[in-house]
């Protein structure tokens, strides 16, 4: 088996760390309802019962002995406060209720990881390794540290792809993003090339689609789509797409 095997039909994977196994998601976006009423006036029912519970499940389905957040456990770029906070600290509740909950500091987490410091193993925002496995948000350059592990596993892109049908129909589907991860860009940015070169493992990158089916993504295979991350797409050599159902659709560019 594969340090990170994704879990079929979820968005989510099972990495093998030392004497334990992690169940790892992304982009949970807990309290987006919220946000998208104020910052763009449009009004959902709260899913937060539901994705709670399709975490839970996914802690049963794998019997995972622990649960790591690769980044935006939360919505806002803010302390979190009333329905958001609310939605936080039940899922912390309930998933540590089980297992250790481990937070990989996001762009929207700086006040999460303050407020619930005490219930969590927070990551910072430059990853970690873990035996063959690290982990990164995304919004960051990596610690060169992260780069002797095998799997580089981060969120922050939300990969999702274009698909048309033959009449012209087209759906937009979240979908896995993987390939071997180009030392250049790396060293080009690091204070010193040779602390990446000293570490330097050829990983795969695994790019994790969002957790959260509405907090929307990059569209990975579409002309003038952006990524995020600073170190994509230089950084990745020979990406592969995969929808959660485990499809390969090929080179992301050529889908």
């Amino acid at each position: 088996m594969a340090v990170v095997e994704p879990v079929p039909d979820a968005p989510a994977a099972v990495a093998e760390l030392p004497d334990e196994r992690a169940l790892v998601v992304a982009d949970y976006h807990a309290g987006i309802e919220v946000g998208l009423r104020y910052q763009r006036g449009v009004e959902l029912d709260s899913a937060a019962p539901e994705r709670r519970e399709r975490l839970l499940a996914l802690l049963d389905r794998t019997n995972a002995d622990r649960v790591v957040v690769l980044g935006d456990l939360a919505h806002r770029i803010a302390a979190p406060e009333g329905e958001e906070r609310e939605e936080i600290a039940a899922l912390i509740d309930a998933v540590t209720e089980r297992v250790p909950l481990t937070l990989v500091v996001g762009n929207h987490d700086p006040g999460v990881a303050e407020a619930f410091a005490a219930d969590l193993d927070v990551i910072p925002a430059g990853g970690e390794r873990r035996g063959d496995v690290a982990f990164v948000h995304g919004h960051t350059w990596p610690d060169p540290a992260v780069f002797g592990a095998e799997t580089v596993c981060m969120g922050h892109e939300h990969p999702q792809v274009r698909l048309e049908d033959a009449v012209g129909g087209s759906r937009t589907e979240r979908a896995w993003l993987r390939g071997a991860l180009r030392r250049e860009p790396f060293e080009a940015e690091a204070e010193s090339g040779e602390a990446v070169a000293a570490v330097w493992n050829d990983p795969e990158l695994v790019v994790f689609p969002a957790f959260n089916e509405r907090s929307g993504g990059t569209w990975i295979n579409v002309d003038g789509q952006q990524f995020l991350a600073p170190f994509l797409p230089e950084g990745l050599v020979d990406g592969q797409a995969y929808l959660l159902d485990g499809t390969r659709l090929g080179a992301y560019r050529s889908v």
